[in-house]
């Protein structure tokens, strides 16, 4: 029965067949999308250092054969064999790609899948619809890659920008195709210089001839399998879909030309008017062309009555300063009001006692949720909402009202071990009952973000509390060139708050596929992003004195929607 894969999961091709002889089979539906489906030999840096390695249907097969490129079958819309003990030392990932040719975009996906066939017997399946994607236009559907054995990981990921994004994320260069430059047009006879006349049509809207469609490449034909290689069985493979309309082979509109009043043609030029002072020059009438002789028709160019417009609301009063009637900032008085008079007492209103007005600003923030960011270094949990415990970092509870229970919350004698030997050990406490709980440590910065089903990767570091009914786990950060090989973080998953602490103001960026972070400032990033860990570390470098203090980074490639948070602050 073959093995079930989704998004992320990876497994040792071991334990999925004992053989090396591999088919591969992709199947993508989608209604009038046309598919590029290859497969990129990468070098240990994950970069397509040799073009040979590169398999499409221009290139079916690499130097050695150790993957070829086998056509339509079986039910497959594209399929490869790989012999994975053939494949040279210097390709350590296969990744199998599709890209769309023509318009569209991945999320128009009705179905589709990767599957691994050995022996006959269907070992692996990973399968996906367009829910998953967006607006890619390029995804990486699964890799081959070897780190101390071979593995398979099903990645599902891609680029917006097509096949050009996915090439230079794998190091390749893209090219650029050559514009003929127009040929010249030849002037009509009889035609003045510089004016081109009307084209055949309606008058005034020329009409430009489509330019003819490009021919599309011939279909590879499939290529047929070795011997003693059975491709596995399979329904017929589905008709091709149809190819996406061309967006350029539309005819080009060209506004039409302006005309003067009346609708008359261009009138010729005028004759040139005599300089000014001499005799013959008549200074020309409001509203007059210069060398007009043909009076203007009535009420041409004749000022319209008097007829004075409603000043604007403010008219003639004095402009306001800067930021006038805005909310000023935390624990600044408002413009114009005299320093040390808290904001929320008006002036002229009768004031109470000095220490109850000076502490106005600072009340509590009740707004009847489970939890309140109190201000951008305190938040409060109200217990009593939800009916389920926290889990918060030793020693954070700051105050608290009403009946609560603060107990020890131990990892056990596994959790210990795994907390110590990663470096993701986390001191925690659980607070249960009815009441109030507010918590802050070492004046850090804030943040409570709301899970809804969807999983984020923090670093036990800056984790301060977060609902029980969320699920965590320690994930390894996979990677080469440091102690170790790996690093790691915790993982949070389900429905709950989890409140995440910066050493100040984080930013929140977008994944790119050229997105590198330290990792030491790193605070979290969404689970769906590929994370793999980026060595700077070279013999060459190595053999200089001095050290950039920047030789392990965190590369973040993903779909779009994913992010990184990084706070201005190593730890």
């Amino acid at each position: 029965m073959a093995r079930e894969f989704q998004r992320g999961h990876k497994a040792r091709i071991s334990d999925l067949t004992a053989g090396t002889d591999l088919y591969v089979g992709v199947q993508i539906a989608g209604p009038g999308l046309s598919f590029d489906i290859s497969c990129f030999g990468l070098d240990a840096d994950e970069r397509l250092s040799d073009d040979r390695y590169f398999v499409f249907f221009n290139q079916p097969k690499s130097p050695e054969e150790s993957i070829q490129l086998l056509g339509a079958q079986a039910g497959d819309t594209e399929s490869f064999r790989v012999t994975l003990d053939r494949i040279p030392s210097q390709i350590q990932k296969l990744s199998f790609t599709a890209t769309i040719d023509g318009a569209g975009q991945m999320s128009q996906i009705a179905s589709g899948y990767v599957r691994i066939v050995a022996g006959g017997e269907e070992v692996a399946r990973y399968s996906f619809n367009g829910s998953e994607f967006s607006t890619e236009r390029a995804v990486m559907l699964g890799d081959f890659y070897l780190k101390d054995v071979w593995r398979f990981a099903a990645v599902g990921q891609g680029f917006d920008g097509g096949l050009d994004a996915l090439l230079q994320n794998f190091g390749g260069e893209v090219a650029e195709e050559e514009t003929p430059a127009p040929a010249p047009q030849q002037p009509q006879a009889g035609a003045a210089p510089g004016f081109a006349p009307p084209a055949f049509g309606v008058p005034g809207t020329p009409e430009a001839a489509p330019a003819p469609a490009p021919a599309a490449p011939p279909a590879p034909a499939p290529q047929p399998a070795a011997q003693g290689f059975a491709p596995p069985p399979g329904p017929t493979a589905p008709p091709a879909a149809a190819p996406a309309p061309q967006v350029h082979a539309a005819p080009t509109i060209v506004a039409p030309l302006n005309t003067p009043p009346g609708g008359s043609s261009v009138p010729p030029p005028a004759p040139a008017p005599a300089p000014y002072g001499q005799p013959g020059h008549q200074p020309a009438q409001y509203g007059q062309v210069p060398g007009q002789t043909a009076p203007p028709p009535p009420g041409y160019g004749q000022p319209q009555a008097p007829h004075t417009p409603a000043p604007p609301p403010g008219y003639g009063q004095p402009t306001p300063p800067p930021g006038y009637r805005q909310q000023p900032p935390f624990g600044q008085a408002p413009y114009g009001a005299p320093q040390g008079v808290p904001q929320s007492v008006p002036q002229g209103a009768p004031q109470g006692p000095g220490v109850s007005a000076a502490l106005q600003q600072f009340k509590e923030t009740p707004t009847g949720q489970r939890w309140t960011q109190q201000n951008k270094k305190l938040v409060r949990v109200d217990l009593g909402i939800g009916g389920q415990p926290v889990l918060a970092r030793q020693g954070s509870m700051v105050l608290y009202q009403g009946k609560v229970d603060f107990s020890y919350k131990g990892a056990g004698f596994s959790g210990r071990i795994v907390g110590n030997a990663t470096g993701q050990e986390m001191q925690l406490m659980r607070c249960t009952g009815q009441g109030q709980v507010f918590l802050a440590e070492n004046s850090t910065m804030l943040h409570p973000i709301e899970l809804q089903g969807d999983a984020v990767c923090v670093s036990a570091e800056n984790v301060l509390a977060f609902d029980e009914s969320l699920q965590y786990e320690v994930r390894r950060i996979e990677g080469h060139g440091i102690p170790g090989g790996a690093l790691f973080t915790m993982q949070f998953q389900g429905t709950g708050t989890i409140v995440v602490k910066t050493h100040g103001t984080p930013v929140v960026l977008p994944v790119t596929p050229t997105t590198f972070a330290d990792c030491n400032a790193v605070v979290a990033w969404s689970a769906a992003a590929q994370v793999v860990v980026s060595s700077q570390v070279r013999m060459r470098r190595n053999a200089y004195p001095g050290d950039t203090g920047e030789s392990v980074n965190l590369q973040f490639r993903g779909a779009p929607g994913n992010f990184i948070v990084v706070q201005p602050y190593e730890v």
